[in-house]
């Protein structure tokens, strides 16, 4: 499954077994004939040999070995059908090898409609660099090729192949050889079969069309998507305009839109949880999601795969059913935008409605301020913290705050213990503009203690360093729950017995909406924001 999103610009053959059918060649002769170990690299061993006379012999031995399996080897199954449909698409192609250029050479006049003119870069042990493992002969590659190493994919058959990309940073797809080479796990962006599979991963690096997604990688993608919900009537798939469900009379359906505009890193991610939170706050299961997707010109198929996983991902962790939507490149966009819509389901009588707020109910608060706001900024302005010395690790811990995001737990408990009155999550404009909402749409004002307000040391930190306010910054993962005053203990308890921190920031006044905040030095204004924090920053930035 994909890793990462990447642009395909060239793509870098391993040569035995790769392009040429497995089996002319036997390493184990080979060693045997020259004294290497049998668990040791041949390359290596021959440029540890300390005479130079052996180191000569070993070579020729090697040479003569090479020779007579090249006169052996044939064409891999599909090998000359890839590299004529990679040059139809202008995509240049290389050989990075162990062998000698000898040896490719004598094997090349066995194939039919490939030439070593065909290869746009050839890199062989007759050059004087490092061979694979190294990353080196790569790197080369890029260099006369003219582009980056992470716009290359680099197909072989054996672990060596498979460093020597990863190091490199560039796009790993291990050919399974059959029978499979007896070597250890080979850590690779993609394996395959066939070496016709090796086309669509290279059809997934390259820039769509402005338009529909094309038919054939959604296709693919919804080969893979999860579905188990029997309620689900129509299902997505290429050609259906609509996605069905059963419901029965006793059942009240709950539904959500949101957009995420701002992300580029996980979006899929928010999308899920941002439109579940909010399901999850009218007391209801999040069941349906669908989606529309939205992407810039230039972007690759890669990219959207990676986005389209994310949300089938996260759909199913929290057992819900992505039903389909709609996926386009359009220049309307300059960034990604993904559109969420969400159908839950609560029994009527569960239903939990803002109005039932009541005066004296507690106000309770989860976990902590922009928790979604800080993970956002150390995944969006990594490079711009570091140069206000934030560190490593502390950029690490905020960007795993995006774990966080989710308040359906906390909500579930809730409901479960009794008393809740009204929940809201918090999101754009944070906690400040959650709490006037919260009131505005139950219909009382909020005392606030702002000393009870919890924040992580991370936030406050990167807030005082990018001069924002942490009760402006948007927060999914912070649920705040109304609920009458003999149950706040109980609920309290429930949820930190979940591991879930929960403070109690104020109460339900009797009196006209708005709020009231206070501090130990007295009462204090409530802040309000025009716009939230995050898009005050992406807006500078």
């Amino acid at each position: 499954m994909i890793k990462k999103p990447f642009l395909t610009k060239a793509v870098l053959f391993d040569f035995d077994g790769t392009v040429t059918a497995p089996g002319a060649i036997d390493f184990t002769l080979i060693k045997n004939a020259m004294g290497c170990p049998i668990d040791a690299p041949i390359l290596e061993y021959i440029a540890a040999l300390p005479d130079p006379d052996q180191k000569e012999n070993a070579y020729a031995t090697l040479d003569q070995f090479e020779a007579e399996a090249a006169e052996r080897s044939r064409p891999n199954k599909g090998a000359e059908a890839l590299l004529a449909h990679l040059r139809s698409l202008g995509i240049p192609v290389g050989l990075i090898s162990r062998n000698s250029l000898e040896s490719i050479k004598i094997s090349l006049s066995n194939f039919r409609d490939t030439f070593l003119s065909d290869f746009d870069v050839v890199i062989t042990r007759d050059d004087p660099i490092a061979p694979k493992p190294s990353p080196e002969g790569i790197q080369i590659a890029a260099e006369k090729l003219g582009i980056n190493t992470d716009q290359i994919i680099v197909v072989g058959d054996y672990l060596f192949d498979m460093e020597a990309g990863r190091q490199a940073g560039a796009v790993t797809v291990l050919l399974e050889t059959e029978p499979p080479l007896a070597m250890p796990q080979a850590d690779s962006d993609f394996v395959v079969a066939l070496l016709d599979d090796v086309k669509d991963i290279v059809h997934l690096g390259l820039p769509l069309p402005q338009g529909k997604l094309p038919n054939g990688l959604l296709d693919r993608f919804l080969d893979h998507l999860f579905i188990k919900d029997p309620d689900l009537l129509i299902a997505p798939g290429v050609g259906e305009d609509t996605a069905a469900t059963d419901i029965s009379r006793d059942e009240v359906l709950v539904l959500k839109s949101d957009p995420i505009t701002f992300a580029t890193d996980a979006v899929g991610q928010y999308a899920v949880l941002v439109n579940a939170n909010d399901i999850a706050t009218s007391g209801a299961t999040p069941r349906w999601f669908m989606t529309t997707l939205l992407f810039p010109p230039g972007t690759t198929g890669s990219s959207i795969w990676l986005t389209m996983d994310e949300l089938n991902r996260i759909s199913s962790k929290y057992d819900i059913t992505l039903c389909g939507g709609h996926t386009e490149i359009t220049d309307a966009v300059n960034r990604p935008v993904v559109i969420g819509s969400l159908v839950g389901t609560v029994a009527r009588k569960n239903l939990i409605d803002k109005s039932s707020m009541l005066p004296g109910d507690k106000v309770l608060m989860t976990k902590a301020v922009a928790v979604e706001g800080t993970a956002i900024i150390a995944r969006e302005f990594e490079s711009r913290l570091k140069a206000l010395n934030v560190s490593g690790e502390e950029i690490q811990r905020c960007r795993r705050l995006l774990d966080q995001v989710s308040i359906m737990e906390e909500a579930k408990l809730a409901v479960s213990t009794g008393g809740v009155s009204a929940m809201h999550d918090v999101t754009e404009g944070g906690l400040a503009t959650a709490l006037f909402e919260l009131s505005a749409a139950g219909g009382y004002g909020i005392t606030v203690d702002m000393d009870a307000i919890p924040i992580f040391p991370e936030t406050e930190r990167i807030s005082r360093l990018l001069d924002i306010s942490p009760l402006g910054l948007i927060g999914s993962g912070t649920l705040l729950i109304c609920c009458r005053p003999e149950k706040s203990e109980a609920m309290m308890e429930a949820l930190f017995k979940a591991g879930i921190r929960v403070s109690c920031i104020g109460a339900v006044l009797d009196q006209a909406a708005g709020i009231r905040a206070y501090t130990h030095a007295g009462p204090q204004s409530w802040p309000t924001f025009d716009v939230d924090e995050i898009t005050r920053l992406f807006h500078d930035h």
